[in-house]
């Protein structure tokens, strides 16, 4: 075989390629204007989270030297999703509760659920923690809030979602859920917020809606 035939023969493989990666990256290109479009059609818009309300089973703060905080209580959220034609997984969530930005209660998960069109999901999770220690900044501010008669938490939810438009299903995304949280203690006739005795528990009505970012 001569020089000449074989350069010809390279020439071609190339071309050849070259063809195959360009049929790749048209479809890819068609693919995701495809996808991006009907995004832009359908406008999907982040869940509505609510915290509906909280009851308080234990608060328990020990010391005086490391503060410890011993504490259970259930909370009710509401999820709504507002999109009428995309579907959300929510393929994990995890409940806690944080005091200025500190973590003081052991993850609660939530069970893996689908939420349709338009579609409301309530969950009430347990919210616990044993003998937490307190950082040191945040102990005395604890200890003073709770005798003040209220303490602001935040209840927070942090997972992994899906979106669902027909038969196409996204990848995951983080999803990160802030509910502020004003719980009264002491005396609950005197309380601004009035409580409810549920059995050993105190339950507070707050109805506050959630920051949500996905």
């Amino acid at each position: 075989m001569s020089v000449k035939e074989c350069t010809h023969h390279k020439d071609k493989r190339r071309k050849l390629l070259r063809k195959i990666c360009a049929g790749f990256l048209i479809l890819a290109v068609i693919v995701l204007l495809t996808f991006f479009i009907t995004w832009a059609i359908l406008q999907p818009r982040k869940p509505r989270f609510i915290l509906q309300d909280a009851t308080i089973y234990a608060f328990n703060i020990s010391g005086p030297n490391t503060i410890l905080l011993s504490s259970n209580f259930q909370v009710t959220v509401s999820s709504r999703n507002p999109n009428s034609r995309i579907g959300v997984y929510y393929d994990k969530l995890d409940v806690f509760a944080s005091y200025r930005n500190q973590q003081i209660t052991y993850f609660t998960g939530i069970q893996p659920v689908y939420q349709g069109h338009k579609e409301t999901n309530v969950w009430s999770p347990f919210v616990y923690g044993t003998n937490v220690p307190v950082a040191p900044y945040n102990g005395d501010s604890l200890t003073e809030d709770k005798s003040d008669g209220q303490i602001f938490l935040l209840i927070k939810m942090n997972g992994r979602v899906r979106w669902r438009v027909g038969r196409f299903i996204s990848g995951r995304y983080h999803i990160h859920v802030t509910c502020p949280a004003f719980i009264p203690f002491g005396d609950k006739l005197k309380s601004v917020t009035p409580g409810i005795v549920v059995g050993t528990g105190i339950k507070y009505q707050l109805s506050q809606r959630c920051s949500v970012s996905v």
